[in-house]
């Protein structure tokens, strides 16, 4: 995986997606950057960027994803994926559902994804060192190059979806006191039940996630 290093951008997620759609940039690639004018969250909400905290967002081609994820899980399986070498390396930082990185009760940083064409765009922003108000900070130092090298390690292994589910579901209990949004409507998740391909069971209706 190459990784493109910048200093300043509007939105790395922006930036790949217009590059990629401009053939300017191919899959697999990534960009990450120190601070970010104009981040961007779940349900198009401003992502908050503070500089020297970890904005990266990468493409990968469908055909190089495990055969057996489903696209509208993808959020889930890269986070969980993350989550994983942050959790090696001593942090105890869980993922809400569906893309969310949490630190007890406090969001330190998430997950969205977008498809151009044959191409999945994934974007991540994780507070490092600082966070705004009612956020925190991941519990670990990291070194910022040396993250993303071991997490594209673990990319390039193409664990099967079932075998990340498998693991995410034992935690997912942790989303009890959480909520989430399914159109306008928030929905506790203390009331629903996670289906083996990541979505939702909601009054018997299949929910997946948007981001």
């Amino acid at each position: 995986m190459q990784i493109i290093y910048l200093d300043t951008i509007n939105s790395t997620q922006t930036y790949l997606k217009e590059k990629i759609a401009k053939s300017e940039l191919n899959a697999p690639i990534c960009v990450s950057a120190e601070l970010q004018s104009d981040g961007v969250g779940s349900r198009n909400n401003r992502w908050i960027s503070q500089k020297g905290n970890l904005f990266f967002s990468f493409a990968l081609s469908l055909d190089a994803l495990p055969k057996d994820l489903k696209l509208e899980s993808a959020s889930i399986y890269f986070s969980y994926l993350l989550k994983e070498i942050l959790e090696e390396k001593g942090s105890e930082v869980w993922i809400k559902w569906p893309n969310d990185f949490y630190l007890d009760d406090k969001k330190i940083g998430g997950t969205i994804t977008n498809i151009i064409d044959n191409i999945l765009i994934c974007g991540i922003g994780l507070n490092i060192i600082k966070s705004p108000q009612n956020h925190s900070c991941l519990d670990i130092i990291i070194q910022k190059k040396k993250l993303l090298e071991d997490y594209f390690k673990n990319i390039e292994k193409k664990f099967l979806w079932k075998q990340v589910f498998s693991k995410y579901k034992l935690e997912f209990d942790r989303n009890q006191d959480f909520f989430t949004h399914v159109d306008t409507t928030k929905i506790s998740l203390s009331e629903v039940d996670l289906n083996s391909d990541g979505s939702l069971n909601i009054n018997g209706e299949r929910i997946y996630s948007l981001r």
